[in-house]
């Protein structure tokens, strides 16, 4: 079973380049981010055309995200728990059923948090602790787990060209970075890293300045996998290409390989 995680930055900006990807790449699921969409607005007729059910959690115009699947889903939630309040779409569960394995998947979109301080980091680091709790919540399940997304977090320095340049950015702020070790330390392992140890390798280059063309990127796009997860994984990667393509997200497709 092929996972992956894409931050598409808007599926109408996206409406070729992420077909093209998915008909080459072949995941069997993928979560999707920032889909920038109203459920009823998004173009589920082409992904079923593909073979992918689609479920969506949807927001206008910003945030949003979905999990395509060509496997069946169950049990779909959406919404992260712990603040009735907060009307921000960014996170969805679905239980893939795979044919050797079922799989818990979460998909989520983590709050970018910038300018820090101030009442959007506040949001950010509290949106953090609700998924601690969430994850923690799920492992007393003890079932297969994957928490797939965007977490606009850069892990360390090595998961940045230019770490210096991102010192005072939420993204990388210590706070930041104890919050996400916090919820790696309930005992769930960055597939990512489990296959590939060295620098050097991003999910991430913003549009402007020529990032893409310097290779000056981040890696913010993480699969974290509970231990009956991690014991099916077979391969990790990043579809660095995918950067270089016609109309691409600033983002690119995060993926694991499970023995499900």
């Amino acid at each position: 079973m092929k996972l992956a995680t894409f931050n598409i930055n808007g599926i109408k900006a996206r409406i070729e380049a992420l077909p093209a990807w998915l008909a080459e790449a072949k995941p069997d699921v993928v979560c999707l981010q920032e889909i920038k969409s109203v459920d009823e607005g998004f173009p589920r007729d082409l992904f079923e055309g593909m073979g992918y059910r689609v479920e969506t959690h949807g927001q206008k115009s910003f945030n949003g995200v979905a999990i395509l699947s060509r496997l069946p889903l169950e049990d779909i939630t959406r919404g992260l728990p712990g603040d009735d309040a907060d009307e921000q779409a960014r996170w969805i569960e679905a239980t893939v059923i795979a044919p050797k394995a079922a799989i818990r998947v979460c998909g989520l979109y983590l709050p970018n948090g910038n300018p820090a301080p101030g009442p959007k980091y506040d949001y950010k680091l509290a949106w953090m602790a609700r998924m601690e709790a969430r994850v923690r919540s799920l492992l007393d399940t003890e079932q297969p787990l994957a928490f797939c997304g965007d977490y606009n977090v850069i892990p360390q320095a090595e998961d940045a060209a230019k770490p210096d340049a991102w010192v005072t950015d939420a993204l990388f702020l210590p706070e930041t970075r104890a919050a996400y070790r916090r919820i790696l330390n309930l005992g769930l392992t960055e597939a990512f890293r489990t296959r590939e140890p060295r620098p050097g390798h991003y999910s991430f280059w913003d549009y402007q300045a020529g990032a893409w063309e310097r290779n000056n990127g981040i890696r913010i796009d993480h699969l974290l996998l509970s231990p009956q997860c991690a014991d099916l994984l077979l391969d990790a990667g990043i579809d660095k290409g995918v950067r270089g393509g016609e109309k691409p997200s600033d983002h690119v497709p995060v993926w694991v390989e499970l023995d499900a």
